[in-house]
């Protein structure tokens, strides 16, 4: 493939290389870069929800397809062009709620907690998948609406990994790692979860309140510490 037909480098590596330059210009090292297989990428993790394929076409007509919006950092993810309308407690609503592909097994609604205040939610911290003793809503689609009785969560901050990375942090899955990040709202993330399967590439994952509160920039220096 030609240069000009290749797509464009993704926005997590981009951020990456911005935060690579500013440490050079700084005459500092990229914290444990040195031998590390893979490069940190810290991402916020908006608003969304995971659907199944029955969920879809209740949502958006019988044998509708997710289509692609936007290829995610993790190789085989996107997000969908399609969006939902979630109705929560009270009939508040969020508009847009987009759709991350492919399709799962279970339906689930990752919320920030300011965001489940405005909606009037309580809901736990959670692992992504473990939704039992959750609360639900109600979804609406371009086609119809459906139904969650449960699924509602606030995703707990985790890191995904390739065993390479996990055999380089000294790490195993389900362990808790920290997250050192600089800059003038400089904090620690405590209590990262960590994710370690071979089709994973290094990222974090910290929701919106997370990103606002350290004011998380392409070039702010981001460390992730055993």
């Amino acid at each position: 493939m030609s240069q000009a037909m290749q797509s464009p480098p993704h926005r997590a590596v981009v951020e990456h290389l911005v935060r690579q330059s500013v440490y050079s210009r700084l005459g500092k090292a990229m914290p444990r870069t040195a031998s590390a297989p893979s490069p940190l990428v810290v991402n916020i993790s908006a608003r969304h929800c995971h659907l199944t394929p029955e969920a879809v076409e209740a949502l958006f007509g019988v044998g509708h397809k997710l289509q692609v919006h936007k290829w995610l950092y993790q190789d085989g993810q996107f997000a969908a062009k399609e969006v939902v309308t979630l109705i929560g407690p009270r009939s508040r609503v969020i508009s847009n709620l987009r759709i991350l592909g492919p399709c799962r097994t279970l339906n689930q609604i990752e919320l920030a907690y300011t965001d489940a205040i405005a909606l009037g939610f309580d809901i736990p911290l959670r692992a992504s998948g473990n939704i039992a003793d959750t609360p639900g809503c109600m979804l609406m689609g371009a086609a119809g609406f459906f139904e969650m009785p449960r699924g509602v969560i606030r995703a707990a901050r985790h890191v995904h990994m390739h065993p390479t990375d996990a055999e380089f942090y000294g790490v195993k899955a389900g362990q808790m790692m920290h997250l050192k990040v600089g800059g003038p709202c400089a904090i620690s993330l405590d209590e990262m979860l960590v994710r370690i399967d071979p089709s994973f590439k290094l990222e974090v994952h910290i929701d919106t309140d997370e990103g606002n509160a350290c004011n998380l920039l392409p070039e702010t220096p981001c460390e992730l510490v055993k």
